[in-house]
């Protein structure tokens, strides 16, 4: 056992774009053939909706890097990382992923721009997301975007310095200036475009 395994903290190599040489501790296992990844095998809150069902399936996450503090259950992962929870998709450069007394999960991401997609209760639709920075908390199933912030949802998209989305309620919240700022920007505005619906074939004639 090396000093890094005892002090709780693990470093491994890439292995298929995807990382390996866990400590126990945390519940990692492999997935089949050479692509190793990183799965918290807990149960999440249950779903309210039925597509909510993404809340209730473990979370996965892969990178070129990661390093494990087994003790704060608190990881770093940098280089190509992808956190999967059933639709979701969250991609990002670095992402820090915190473990809750409770057993949720909290995601960090970074990037220039970090990304999210997550299908759309009971349709045939995805919501995205892009910003430089992004907060995820598996236990309200929300997504916050901090800075050159923008979200589609269909044909219909918003852009502002912070967005707020909640999966559950599909309720978002746009801000035109930074979430701790205190100065008010004449170029801090939120911007939308909504795109009309389509008139039936009747109608159109």
């Amino acid at each position: 056992m090396t000093n890094d395994d005892r002090k709780g903290e693990a470093q491994g190599p890439a292995r298929g774009g995807r990382f390996a040489g866990w400590p126990s501790r945390w519940k990692i296992h492999g997935l089949r053939s050479s692509c190793v990844g990183y799965l918290l095998g807990m149960a999440l809150a249950a779903p309210v909706l039925a597509e909510r069902a993404d809340r209730d399936r473990p979370v996965h996450l892969e990178a070129d890097r990661a390093t494990v503090q087994d003790a704060n259950k608190l990881a770093t992962f940098t280089g190509n990382v992808v956190l999967t929870q059933g639709t979701l998709v969250i991609r990002a450069d670095k992402m820090t992923v915190k473990e809750d007394a409770n057993g949720f999960q909290h995601a960090t991401a970074f990037g220039n721009l970090a990304t999210f997609r997550q299908k759309r209760d009971g349709k045939d639709e995805y919501v995205e997301g892009w910003s430089e920075r992004m907060e995820y908390d598996g236990k309200a199933d929300k997504v916050q975007l901090f800075k050159k912030a923008r979200l589609r949802r269909g044909q219909d998209e918003v852009h502002g310095d912070y967005i707020s989305y909640d999966a559950v309620n599909e309720f978002f919240q746009v801000n035109g200036s930074g979430e701790t700022s205190t100065q008010t920007h004449s170029e801090g505005r939120v911007r939308a475009v909504i795109q009309p619906k389509k008139k039936p074939d009747a109608e159109s004639r």
